[in-house]
C-alpha cells in the first residue's frame, strides 16, 4: 500500500479462508455455467461476473477480537488484473445520485496488525467490490450496513470469527444505465460457529435481502422513497440469486429454530427484530 492509502494487488493476497469459522464454508458460486473471475484480496474474495461487470458473490472473514479501525483512506480504482470493460468503473457513478456501495465493508477485513488492517481496508476500494446504490440513507439502509456488527456482537464464540457473504442479485431485467444494468436487490449471509465453548463445531447462518427497487427507476436514477431490509431464509437467497450456498442452507437459524418456518420474509426496522 502506498502513502496515499492506495492498495496494489499482490500475489500474496489469499482471499477468503474456507475454514475460517472452524467449519468449511466455500465461496458461493453461480448455479449455472456462466464465466466468472475470482479475485483474491486480503481476507476477502470477489467472484466477478464479467458479463454483468459486478460481483456474483463476495466473501470476507472477520475476526472480531482483532478488529482495528484504521482511518478511512482509499480512492476507488480499477483492478488491473481484470480488463477495464469487465468492471463497472467511475463512469457509472459520475454526476448522478448513485453511491459506490461497498459489498465487502471497508472495516470488515481490517484486523490483525496496524499494517495488515490498513492494507486490507484500502483493498476494499477496488471497483469489483462496488455496486451502485441509490444515494442517501434511511433507517433500513443503516440497518443493512450494520448487520455485520450485530452478528459479531451476538456471536460469542471464544474467537468471535464470522464469515460474511454479500452480492447484488443480478437479474436480466435490471434497469439499464450507462452500459450496465443497476441491481435492485442485494443479499447478505453471515456465518459463524455457534458451538458451545469446547464443543464440536456447529455452523450457523442468517440471511438478509436489501431491496432498493423503489429507488431505481428504469428511466432514471433519481432517489425515490424506500429501502427495505428483510431477514429471509438462506434457501430463498440461493433461488433468488442463482448461487450455490452449500452448507449455509441447512445451517440457517430460521430453519433450525424450533417452530421456524422454512420460508417467509420478515421486514426489519430495528436490530432487535433480527433472529440469530
Amino acid at each position: 500500500m502506498d502513502d496515499e492509502g492506495t492498495a496494489t494487488p499482490r500475489t500474496t493476497w489469499t482471499g477468503h479462508d474456507t475454514d475460517f469459522v472452524g467449519v468449511p464454508v466455500p465461496l458461493p458460486r453461480p448455479a449455472d455455467d456462466r464465466a466468472t473471475r475470482e479475485l483474491r484480496y486480503p481476507r476477502f474474495t470477489v467472484l466477478l461476473d464479467p458479463a454483468r461487470r459486478f460481483a456474483v458473490s463476495t466473501a470476507v472473514d472477520i475476526d472480531g477480537a482483532a478488529l482495528q479501525d484504521p482511518p478511512r483512506r482509499g480512492d476507488w480504482q480499477l483492478d488491473d488484473r481484470v480488463p477495464a470493460d469487465e468492471q463497472a468503473g467511475p463512469a457509472v457513478y459520475a454526476s448522478n445520485d448513485l453511491d459506490r456501495g461497498h459489498l465487502v465493508r471497508r472495516r470488515d477485513p481490517g484486523w490483525g496488525t496496524d499494517a495488515q488492517a490498513r492494507e486490507a481496508t484500502a483493498a476494499t476500494f477496488f471497483y469489483p467490490n462496488a455496486a451502485p446504490q441509490a444515494a442517501g440513507f434511511n433507517q433500513s439502509k443503516e440497518l443493512w450496513v450494520g448487520l455485520e456488527d450485530h452478528v459479531l456482537a451476538y456471536a460469542d464464540a471464544t474467537d468471535q470469527r464470522v464469515s460474511v457473504f454479500t452480492a447484488p442479485v443480478l437479474e436480466p431485467d435490471d434497469p439499464p444505465y450507462r452500459g450496465i444494468r443497476i441491481p435492485r436487490r442485494f443479499w447478505k449471509i453471515a456465518a459463524w460457529n455457534a458451538a458451545d465453548p469446547g464443543g464440536a463445531p456447529m455452523l450457523a447462518a442468517a440471511g438478509f435481502v436489501l431491496d432498493q427497487s423503489d429507488l431505481i427507476a428504469a428511466a432514471s436514477v433519481a432517489p425515490l422513497p424506500g429501502f427495505r431490509t428483510f431477514q429471509v431464509p438462506v434457501r430463498d437467497i440461493a433461488d433468488l440469486a442463482g448461487v450455490e450456498l452449500g452448507p449455509l442452507v441447512t445451517a440457517d437459524v430460521l430453519v433450525a429454530a424450533p417452530g421456524a418456518r422454512a420460508s417467509g420474509w420478515t421486514q426489519l426496522s430495528t436490530p432487535a427484530q433480527i433472529r440469530l
